[in-house]
């Protein structure tokens, strides 16, 4: 800030002041004068000012009284006393409380008063400089928060959180996990798709996904990956859980209850029911960020995400069923009732895979 910028407001009651004030200070600041407080009130409306400079003994209004005053509407405002020796201790208590920058005794010197305004001068800029940067980190801060709730449309939070706790170094690192995988896709989309236009199509899967999302992360789980018309969701990654297997099956069972609420929704344009099937697996994956510098998806791989894979498949036979294999039913038959299925081979697999019909909770 420039001196011609700097505003100075003297309130003195003695107008000889005021006018040697003036003459002395007006050529390196812009200079305002006010014979009360009250015409100090009253010049500060109408202009901006930048440090104030008041007489204290003043009749209706004391200096202190008058800076008191102007604290709650303008906190930023340097404020300066002139003062007699005999109120200076009631000056010192103002300084303690942060009410005024500096006293200056009457008569006071020209050098003396010249550096201490010019002490405040360099100190206003300071603070302006400083509230500046304050507004300008909030504005930051406002977009980059605006940027991450759009950045965590496209990627979970957990996978946010945790690549913000990883160095270079370790981004791309992969680590083994247990976690359990849900597949659910629905059953005859392709033609159901075939008679909606195109915007009804992403009408529609956008309030599929919404309402299975919110589902899925009820249930502590991570939406993995959206294809089609299917949905790849993880429970224990990339946040660890210990009772993923359970997690994984109320889920599904709760999306299968919500399916109830989109059919009802849909039940006037679309001229059929609309079908699920899902199918869950557990065991071991290797979960991390996979791909390039420029480009990154967390990614969870091996035979327990291909396998999951597998067992929503089979229900394309079996429409509105949630299947789960061996390794999830031994760790939640005592919460769920289920129906063992024939034995069968599945692409992949050498071994028939047990799978079980859940039918619902105990």
């Amino acid at each position: 800030m420039e001196k011609k910028d700097f505003t100075i407001l003297y309130v003195d009651d003695e107008e000889q002041n005021l006018f040697s004030f003036k003459a002395v200070f007006r050529r390196e600041y812009k200079v305002l004068t006010a014979k009360s407080g009250d015409e100090g009130l009253e010049l500060m409306l109408n202009n901006r000012v930048d440090l104030i400079i008041t007489d204290q003994r003043m009749p209706k209004m004391t200096g202190i009284q008058f800076l008191e005053k102007i604290i709650p509407q303008y906190p930023d405002t340097i404020r300066m006393i002139l003062t007699g020796f005999s109120d200076v201790e009631a000056i010192i208590g103002a300084i303690n409380n942060g009410q005024v920058f500096r006293y200056i005794t009457k008569p006071w010197d020209e050098n003396e008063l010249r550096m201490t305004i010019e002490n405040a001068r360099q100190l206003s800029e300071l603070q302006f400089k400083n509230r500046q940067l304050i507004c300008d980190l909030r504005v930051k801060v406002e977009e980059q928060e605006k940027t991450l709730k759009l950045f965590m449309k496209y990627v979970p939070e957990p996978v946010i959180e945790k690549a913000l706790q990883s160095t270079e170094d370790t981004m791309l690192d992969g680590e083994q996990r247990n976690i359990s995988v849900l597949f659910c896709d629905i059953r005859g989309f392709t033609p159901m798709s075939e008679e909606m236009s195109p915007k009804e199509v992403v009408s529609f899967l956008n309030d599929y996904y919404s309402i299975m999302t919110k589902v899925i992360r009820k249930s502590n789980g991570l939406v993995a990956q959206f294809v089609g018309d299917e949905i790849f969701a993880a429970f224990g990654a990339p946040v660890a859980i210990n009772n993923c297997e359970q997690l994984s099956v109320f889920c599904a069972l709760e999306m299968m209850h919500k399916l109830e609420d989109l059919n009802n929704k849909y039940k006037n344009k679309l001229n059929r029911e609309i079908k699920m099937g899902i199918g869950i697996n557990a065991g071991e994956v290797v979960a991390g960020n996979l791909g390039s510098e420029d480009r990154m998806d967390y990614s969870l791989t091996g035979d327990t995400v291909n396998t999951g894979k597998r067992i929503e498949m089979i229900t394309k036979e079996m429409p509105n069923t949630i299947l789960v294999s061996e390794s999830v039913y031994s760790k939640t038959k005592e919460l769920f009732q289920y129906k063992a299925m024939e034995p069968l081979f599945v692409k992949g697999k050498k071994e028939k895979l047990h799978v079980y019909q859940v039918l619902g909770r105990k």
